[in-house]
């Protein structure tokens, strides 16, 4: 069974267990009393405001706004941090990239002198070959003279002993 507020305040009256003004607030309008105990809470509660706002509301605003005064501080010095360090990463880069194209000047300088001394040296190399060569050829063909004329010489006498082979008698 399930009853109704009008219900329960009818039953309840019979019953003769609630006040009057329960059975008031149980009928549908509020009733409330402003006497003097109202009016000394609302003393205290202002009492309390009064007191408690410079010992215990102001000091803890204080140091929430110090909390939050070094929390955007710490940020903003983080940030800040943030862009030093991007800034310095462009100026390392920066550096870096103008080192390496030194380098890369340098190595082609040495690359360049590297073939400039190469071609050099392969240049007296090959005067050098020439000289020893053309030096070989002027040596072999005065020994091919020299011996041509020894061979001339002994030719006559090889002649005649061939001859006198040949003949089975001595020319002379």
């Amino acid at each position: 069974m399930t009853m109704l507020p009008a219900q329960f305040g009818a039953a309840a009256a019979e019953a003769g267990s609630l006040t009057p003004s329960l059975l008031a607030m149980s009928g549908g309008g509020v009733r409330i009393d402003f006497d003097r105990t109202f009016l000394v809470q609302m003393i205290i509660f202002a009492a309390l405001i009064f007191v408690l706002e410079p010992l215990l509301f102001n000091p803890v605003l204080r140091v929430f706004q110090e909390r939050e005064r070094r929390t955007e501080g710490a940020r903003e010095d983080a940030r800040v941090m943030q862009e030093e360090a991007g800034e310095l990463l462009q100026q390392y880069e920066r550096a870096l990239a103008r080192v390496r194209q030194v380098a890369s000047e340098e190595r082609e300088r040495v690359r360049a002198e590297t073939r400039k001394l190469e071609a050099e040296i392969m240049e007296e190399a090959t005067r050098t070959a020439s000289a020893v060569v053309q030096e070989g050829r002027s040596k072999i063909a005065g020994e091919v003279a020299g011996m041509r004329t020894e061979l001339d010489a002994q030719a006559t006498s090889i002649a005649q002993e061939m001859a006198a082979r040949v003949l089975g008698r001595s020319l002379r």
